[in-house]
């Protein structure tokens, strides 16, 4: 029987702890769903617009070898409908986010993976930007 593990993030500038995060998500199951953040939600949640755009992001990430399917994701308000439109049997966020999904263990087992020790796109954005 397959096992399908969900996931989220904004996935700007692309780096070494977005790949991590990607392939232990995958790890834990057959089938890897990868929900992209809208440029607008990440306006709502981040107060600033991505460097890449959506699109941009979606292909990157659809791009990878251990994901499987990638679709926009709206609202932070809607995981359960994204879960249950999936048929997940797995979500996984960072532990920066850990307790937050708990409800939808009625639904999924929810797991938070560690981010990568001293990566951070903010962090990145902000060395950039000082250069």
């Amino acid at each position: 029987m397959s096992r399908t593990v969900i996931t989220f993030g904004t996935f700007d500038v692309f780096h070494v702890g977005h790949l991590r995060v990607l392939e232990r998500a995958a790890a834990l199951g057959d089938r890897l769903v990868v929900g992209v953040s809208a440029d607008a939600l990440n306006m709502r949640k981040k107060g600033r617009a991505p460097v890449f755009s959506e699109r941009e992001r979606l292909e990157i990430v659809a791009a990878l070898r251990v994901v499987d399917e990638v679709f926009v994701e709206e609202s932070l308000e809607l995981k359960r409908d994204y879960v249950l439109g999936h048929r997940a049997d797995v979500l996984v966020m960072g532990d920066d986010w850990a307790g937050k999904f708990d409800e939808l263990s009625d639904v999924c087992e929810v797991v938070y993976l560690p981010r990568t020790p001293a990566i951070s796109t903010t962090a990145i954005i902000e060395h950039i930007a000082d250069l």
